[in-house]
């Protein structure tokens, strides 16, 4: 981890840890909450071949479906002014994520990467960096591989990926935040929170990672009223350190385990 990725990792420390002790949707949580070091490994580790990976996808799948759209799409829509790339890539690059991550839930062997993420207790801004290097590239990737394809701008792509890291952080955060009616149409803690629930009413809801109204279209929306929900994880037999949880996708589970759809989502 480079020094300006430190310096980026305390700024958002700064900025976030009194939002939550200020709005907190969890008072008595601690700021040093149990996983805290296990998470700022994440944090502080899985930069780096997120990026790499990332990059490698993103070249593959361009330079192999890249003669699918012709040069002058990608002329038409640099040449949009960046705020309505940018609001073009969040609907796209969602969409995406949708299905991506619903995938992830859906097939078993996707599951076990994914349950990493979901292994989280107790959730805030750090939590949100608890994910599998394998889940973060393949999901991130179905998100940026369209618009990369599609020829939107570095200008627009590197202002959406803030947007959405800032977002995904705000997510997972330990606040309370009413949107009001805006709810149905942008993701809020609240929503994911509800996706991160160990309650089976919220099993295999909430997928979008920005526009919640993505899955009040295909019918997983799960939000009750002002509720939040009283337990967070799964089931899952998830190791609690991070190593141990990089290599749990690949350990051989026992005939016990259940597909998320029928046990933990």
């Amino acid at each position: 981890m480079d020094v300006l990725s430190v310096k980026a990792l305390l700024i958002t420390a700064l900025i976030f840890v009194p939002i939550e002790r200020l709005f907190a949707l969890r008072p008595s949580q601690k700021v040093l909450r149990r996983a805290f070091l296990n998470d700022l490994v994440y944090a502080v580790f899985n930069g780096a071949p997120i990026t790499l990976g990332l990059i490698a996808v993103i070249t593959f799948a361009t330079s192999w479906m890249g003669w699918l759209v012709p040069a002058f799409v990608g002329m038409t829509v640099s040449s949009q002014p960046i705020w309505l790339q940018v609001v073009e890539i969040i609907l796209i690059a969602d969409i995406a994520f949708y299905f991506a991550h619903r995938t992830f839930h859906a097939i078993p062997f996707l599951w076990h990467f994914h349950a990493i993420h979901h292994s989280i207790e107790e959730l805030d801004w750090l939590a949100g960096h608890r994910i599998h290097p394998v889940d973060q590239i393949l999901t991130k990737g179905a998100s940026f591989i369209p618009v990369y394809l599609l020829g939107y701008s570095n200008e627009a792509i590197g202002l959406f990926a803030f947007i959405f890291h800032a977002h995904a952080l705000l997510l997972h955060a330990n606040v309370r935040l009413n949107l009001g009616p805006l709810r149905w149409l942008i993701a809020s803690p609240q929503f994911h929170h509800w996706h991160h629930a160990n309650e089976r009413a919220a099993y295999d809801k909430n997928f979008a990672g920005q526009l919640s109204i993505i899955d009040v279209i295909f019918g997983t929306m799960h939000l009750p009223g002002k509720t939040v929900p009283e337990r967070y994880g799964v089931d899952d037999p998830v190791p609690s350190n991070y190593i141990e949880q990089l290599a749990y996708p690949f350990v051989p589970k026992g005939k016990t385990n259940e597909t998320p759809s029928t046990s933990d989502a």
